[in-house]
């Protein structure tokens, strides 16, 4: 191998020299610290998106699979370069779809910048949705599994958001997130957030309700020594949904960040989640007030949402206090003046299971409690989830177990009465107080 930053010749490397040494190394460890090293850091990837002497593409040269390594430094340095002609679409994908991971994670940044350029490039053609398959390909072929979290899950969780193509992501957010190896992706604190941010956004526009929660709760109670403004984002998103799905906010994990609870409670999200269920033209008159707020925060959807299921949760409430009430007397307890229109709602609730009532002809409305109701496949369902989970955090539990740093952490902490995360069991770069750029 030529000396890092010379050709053959004693000039400097070109990229003919480049290509020699992708196509003849044997070692893709070696091949690594070459392409890192070959000539200095500001012209290094001038020199990868450059074309050969002969005027040839050296990617129509190499093989996406065999080649892993090369190819990667030379395609994400092209789809950075503003002197280089684009790659065509159906090179990203081949790539894509055909790499050998095992080298790829030999260089796990320039992974990162090819998923970042891959954006860029789609952006740049007006074009964002053409990104998705490759970057589905990228983040499902990269990692071991999809358990682990990479700086891939948030760049493809963003360009599903920004697409719209919501769909698109639910294989991914399927697998819960149980590892995190910085060895394997260039992560920082912000690529947790942003993914599980994303991903409660994603599964928000389906109408997935119980999962959307779980994802912000997640991206809220990250721990952090500053909490950081996608978090207060999340947080009111959170309260929304949970007030669409339960009628009501439950209580934050008890590691939240104290200042982000505050800052909540001081928003107009705040004020909406302490008047809430209450009658619709309440909720209507404070919304008009907010507006601009909330439409400027995007979340004007899911306030309208909640509005919406309102009146469902005050007649719940009206189920826990009485055993027969009018559909008149229902209609002023939650400010519907149509009894037609409070007679749909009761049956609504009663087809969809939320109350057990019957209405008699003389408009009256019975309670009684819910029976519920489970078949044999919603039991089967859930025994094999439950397996599933607890095969997930005996995985975890040996992880963790054998961890030095865990085990050198519990070791020195013995003879406390209990020991939790600290600030210095994150890695540098993972600290709190990162602001989150728009999307």
């Amino acid at each position: 191998m030529s000396a890092a930053g010379t050709s053959q010749l004693g000039g400097p490397a070109s990229l003919d020299d480049v290509l020699n040494q992708i196509t003849t190394t044997n070692s893709p460890s070696s091949l690594n610290h070459y392409l890192r090293s070959f000539a200095p850091k500001e012209s290094r990837d001038t020199i990868l998106a450059s074309i050969l002497a002969s005027g040839q593409d050296p990617l129509s040269v190499l093989d996406p699979q065999r080649n892993t390594l090369g190819y990667l430094y030379i395609l994400s340095a092209r789809l950075h370069s503003t002197s280089s002609p684009t790659p065509t679409l159906s090179v990203i994908e081949d790539f894509c779809s055909q790499f050998d991971p095992e080298q790829a994670r030999l260089a796990p940044d320039r992974v990162t910048l090819l998923a970042k350029g891959i954006v860029r490039a789609s952006e740049s053609s007006n074009n964002a949705k053409y990104a998705l398959p490759s970057l589905y390909s990228l983040v499902t072929r990269y990692p071991p599994d999809l358990s682990y979290l990479t700086t891939l899950h948030a760049i493809f969780l963003k360009t599903c958001v920004a697409t719209c193509h919501f769909t698109a992501a639910l294989p991914v957010l399927a697998v819960p997130i149980t590892s995190v190896d910085t060895s394997l992706s260039d992560l920082h604190y912000n690529d947790n957030l942003v993914y599980h941010y994303s991903g409660g956004i994603a599964l928000g526009a389906l109408k997935r309700w119980r999962e959307a929660e779980e994802f912000f709760e997640i991206c809220v109670s990250a721990p952090a020594q500053v909490p950081a403004a996608i978090q207060l984002e999340a947080y009111k998103k959170l309260a929304l949904v949970q007030l669409i799905q339960n009628g009501e906010t439950v209580p934050l994990p008890k590691y939240t960040h104290p200042a982000l609870v505050r800052l909540f409670k001081a928003s107009a999200y705040g004020a909406f989640v302490k008047m809430y269920p209450t009658q619709v033209e309440t909720l209507r008159n404070f919304v008009a007030k907010e507006q601009d707020t909330f439409i400027q925060e995007r979340t004007l959807g899911l306030i309208n949402q909640a509005i919406e299921r309102a009146p469902i949760w005050l007649i719940k409430k009206l189920t826990a206090t009485y055993l027969t009430l009018g559909l008149t007397d229902i209609g002023r307890e939650v400010g519907i003046s149509s009894v037609e229109d409070v007679r749909s709602i009761i049956l609504d609730m009663i087809d969809s299971g939320e109350i057990n009532a019957t209405i008699s002809a003389d408009d009256t409305v019975t309670f009684a409690d819910v029976v519920p109701h489970f078949s044999k496949e919603d039991l089967d369902r859930v025994l094999v989830q439950a397996q599933e989970h607890n095969r997930v955090l005996h995985k975890v539990e040996r992880a963790i177990n054998t961890s030095r740093e865990y085990l050198s952490k519990a070791l020195k902490n013995k003879d406390d009465g209990g020991w939790g995360m600290e600030e210095d069991m994150f890695p540098p770069g993972m600290g709190g107080g990162t602001t989150w750029a728009d999307d």
